[in-house]
């Protein structure tokens, strides 16, 4: 089968970062469903991995971690989908990615592709989603509100694929006031488009623009990127006893500063269960089904942007170097072999 894959870990600029193979079709066994693939997007982690880490000796790393398609065949433990299915997903971390005609994948972190939307609009929202719902409802709990704050959350990075589906799923299942950041006309409009009740600009000192706004000092953050820019400012902001949380990997992060407001630190990523097998890895699957049933009642909408055909290792390589440049709006989606 056709996948794009490459051997040595490296920058982009190199004529084997990322190659066209051929590879053998795999067949699944237990909880796995093999899913014969459609569309897949990209994300940061995508372009991280192929920086810094090789594949095995003797064989090929093959990335991609957000899919959509059809199931072709199902393991002995398998019973939650039946061949002929449509699903999406986001799969593991430490296991060959979806960037491939045919991908197995463990069904208890796979949903029900949402009916309304196409595979190409699909394909943008698993890793994304996933991330964004357990950050904002699992770690940070913006359900639970913080005594004497305005609850309200910071979304640093509005614009970006985290970002732009977090601020969807805030607006439409809490009351939270959602304050997003952009800093390009395009971005502030797309964020303000999908939903942010305040938008303020990250190149530009955060807690002066937040004190502006007359709300007070918000009960959360969630920092989708550059935090360790943004930690300084993020600190003066926040509100005593609030929630602070990230999902990048800065190379050192000064906290010190929140002992004083007693302010908890969550790290999100939306790979420990698959990676750990934990205990509730089937959340995940019904997290994605839940987002399905938001898209067809037309409650939040894809975040894809860009659409690149076919999937092969040169138009992989242009949508790596988009989200490598920062610039990138919402989600880049592939479609088709």
């Amino acid at each position: 089968m056709k996948a794009i894959g490459y051997k040595q870990a490296g920058a982009l600029d190199r004529a084997e970062a990322l190659v066209d193979i051929e590879v053998d079709k795999p067949t699944p066994t237990g909880h796995d469903i093999l899913v014969k693939v459609s569309a897949i997007s990209v994300n940061p982690v995508d372009y991280k991995i192929r920086k810094n880490v090789s594949a095995a000796e003797g064989d090929w790393k093959v990335l991609g971690w957000d899919a959509v398609g059809t199931v072709e065949a199902v393991g002995d433990k398998a019973s939650a989908f039946k061949v002929g299915d449509q699903v999406y997903y986001a799969g593991s971390l430490i296991r060959q990615g979806a960037n491939s005609e045919y991908h197995l994948v463990d069904e208890r972190i796979v949903g029900t592709k949402p009916k309304s939307i196409s595979d190409t609009e699909a394909a943008a929202l698993p890793l994304t989603a996933i991330t964004a719902w357990e950050m904002m409802f699992d770690r940070l709990n913006i359900r639970k509100s913080v005594p004497g704050a305005a609850n309200a959350i910071l979304i640093i990075g509005g614009a970006g694929g985290v970002g732009s589906i977090a601020i969807q799923l805030a607006r439409a299942l809490t009351d939270v006031t959602v304050i997003a950041t952009a800093s390009r006309p395009e971005t502030q409009a797309w964020v303000k488009e999908l939903g942010a009740h305040h938008v303020v600009d990250h190149t530009k000192p955060l807690a002066k623009q937040i004190e502006a706004l007359g709300i007070g000092a918000p009960a959360f953050v969630f920092s989708t990127n550059e935090t360790h820019t943004q930690i300084a400012e993020i600190i003066e902001l926040i509100a005593p006893q609030g929630r602070f949380g990230l999902i990048d990997d800065p190379a050192a992060l000064d906290v010190v500063g929140f002992k004083r407001k007693s302010v908890s630190i969550h790290w999100e990523l939306m790979f420990t269960r698959s990676i750990y097998g934990t205990a509730d890895i089937d959340e995940q699957g019904k997290l994605l089904n839940e987002v399905a049933a938001l898209i067809d009642s037309g409650k939040i909408k894809t975040t894809v942007t860009e659409v690149i055909r076919p999937i092969n290792a040169e138009n992989l390589r242009k949508a790596h170097a988009t989200l490598e440049s920062g610039k990138a709006k919402g989600k880049i989606v592939l479609e088709g072999f």
